[in-house]
């Protein structure tokens, strides 16, 4: 791997596909197997072309044909081939029959791996760009358990062969990456992009796991990938599992809130549960076939700089534990989320938020770089039928409610506000607790730091108790707080 000096700083050159492919191939303890459907052979042949494959490949087959492809790895539930469970089953066949067919006797030293695909590349109409699941199983020691590799991808490239070439390059930087990389994953997950550009391909899901993993919180992978730009928006479960958003959020109605959640308190939730509620009362939606995300913006990440992970994974360490479903986007505008959120879904769709960010809404300042201004962006937010419920805040100084009948938005956006509200597209929370106006998580916070009394009655149930266990936000226990 050369290295290069630009002043004092000094730059790693990216080793090409076929300097990664032959250093797999000389490695004499890497033997493993390849498995791909739906794009040709292509991870394989790099390997093939870089010379020295016959010490680490084993076997390379693409059961192209359905009916191959069950009678190897049997029926699917769902009966799809593109899917992750599909690839899960490719790698753990394909592990089994090394295993049974090599003598761990006569191979002691042999570190065995199976890698897979599993893929739809692009249509003859050119309306479906294709996607697939990609994986490696593999060992670092012979006496260790296996461990494991999953990236969904999403091609952008509007060639089939240009798709195919990209998908063996990504399979390349994949298998390399686990083996000379794996003390590293946040540098491993870059490293996805090598010899490649993000204008061909998009990652939206990645999961490690394994003996050598295990340390590794898969949020905070997730959050790379926004970070990185290699994907507009990630999403995760209240067990902190990473999942694939367009699985998610197909032909779901989806309510999604956004707000910093640092940490999340009463209001948050009370805006969760009413918001809940009108959503579900809509003709038009079904609670069954509903998902409902709280988002976080990498801009408010970045609120203070740079991206604080600590800080982010306290956050969804909270949010998971109250049982949501979080995103992280890179959608600094909602109109932004919400086309996003078509790409997967016709049905209803329903954004909840407080004044300050309705107010932002009708500020033309957001919408400089839209080059319908305003007006393109409020057709992109309305045009599915969006519904933005709108919780109230009180005036410390007047005491005042302010809601959307007195909601004060600017002059020239004024009666383009009136036009939604009476078209019913902007509805007030109107049974929220007045109680709890007054909080406000960055206010929450500063008592956290500052050692105040009284901020754990400002949060959810059970949510002080467990920033205090785990020293979340910074939380230090000293013997008697500040009144």
């Amino acid at each position: 791997m050369g290295i290069t000096l630009k002043g004092d700083q000094k730059i790693t050159a990216v080793p090409s596909t076929k300097s990664k492919s032959l250093r797999v191939n000389l490695n004499a303890h890497i033997y493993g197997t390849f498995a791909e459907i739906g794009a040709g052979q292509e991870t394989v042949r790099n390997f093939f072309r870089a010379g020295g494959a016959s010490g680490t490949i084993a076997k390379a087959m693409s059961a192209y044909d359905k009916d191959f492809s069950d009678a190897i790895y049997g029926v699917e539930s769902d009966n799809r081939y593109v899917t992750e469970p599909r690839l899960k089953t490719m790698l753990s066949h394909e592990i089994e029959l090394i295993e049974e067919r090599l003598s761990r006797k006569k191979h002691p030293d042999k570190l065995f791996f199976s890698y897979a695909n599993t893929v739809a590349t692009i249509n003859f109409s050119k309306k479906f760009k294709g996607h697939g699941w990609v994986g490696v199983r593999f060992q670092l020691d012979p006496l260790e358990e296996y461990n494991e590799i999953v990236l969904h991808l999403r091609f952008k490239e509007t060639d089939a062969r240009l798709q195919q070439e990209t998908l063996g390059i990504l399979g390349v930087n994949l298998i390399y990456g686990a083996f000379y990389m794996n003390d590293n994953p946040k540098e491993l997950v870059k490293s996805f992009y090598d010899n490649l550009s993000k204008d061909q391909l998009e990652i939206d899901m990645v999961n490690f796991s394994g003996p050598r993993f295990m340390y590794v919180d898969n949020r905070l992978m997730s959050l790379q990938l926004v970070k990185n730009g290699m994907t507009n928006a990630v999403m995760f479960d209240s067990d902190g599992h990473n999942l694939l958003p367009a699985q998610v959020l197909y032909k779901k109605n989806i309510l999604a809130l956004r707000g910093s959640f640092r940490p999340v308190t009463k209001v948050n939730m009370d805006m969760f549960e009413k918001s809940k509620e009108l959503f579900f009362s809509e003709r038009k939606v079904d609670p069954k076939n509903s998902q409902i995300i709280f988002e976080i913006t990498l801009a408010n990440l970045r609120a203070e700089g740079e991206i604080n992970e600590r800080d982010f994974l306290d956050r969804a360490e909270l949010l998971c534990s109250l049982g949501q479903s979080v995103m992280i986007t890179n959608f600094q505008e909602y109109y932004k989320l919400v086309e996003y959120f078509s790409e997967f879904t016709k049905e209803r769709m329903a954004l909840a938020m407080g004044v300050y960010n309705l107010i932002q809404i009708f500020d033309e300042k957001y919408y400089r770089n839209v080059s319908g201004g305003i007006l393109e962006a409020f057709g992109k937010l309305f045009y599915r039928d969006l519904k933005v419920y709108m919780y109230p805040y009180k005036d410390e100084e007047t005491g005042e409610y302010i809601t959307s009948e007195n909601l004060k938005v600017h002059p020239r956006t004024k009666e383009l506000y009136k036009f939604f509200k009476h078209n019913g597209k902007l509805i007030d929370i109107k049974d929220y607790n007045p109680e709890i106006l007054h909080i406000f998580s960055r206010r929450v916070l500063k008592m956290i730091h500052n050692n105040q009394a009284g901020w754990e009655k400002m949060l959810p149930e059970g949510i002080a108790e467990l920033i205090k266990k785990d020293r979340l936000f910074g939380y230090i226990r000293r013997k008697k707080a500040v009144k």
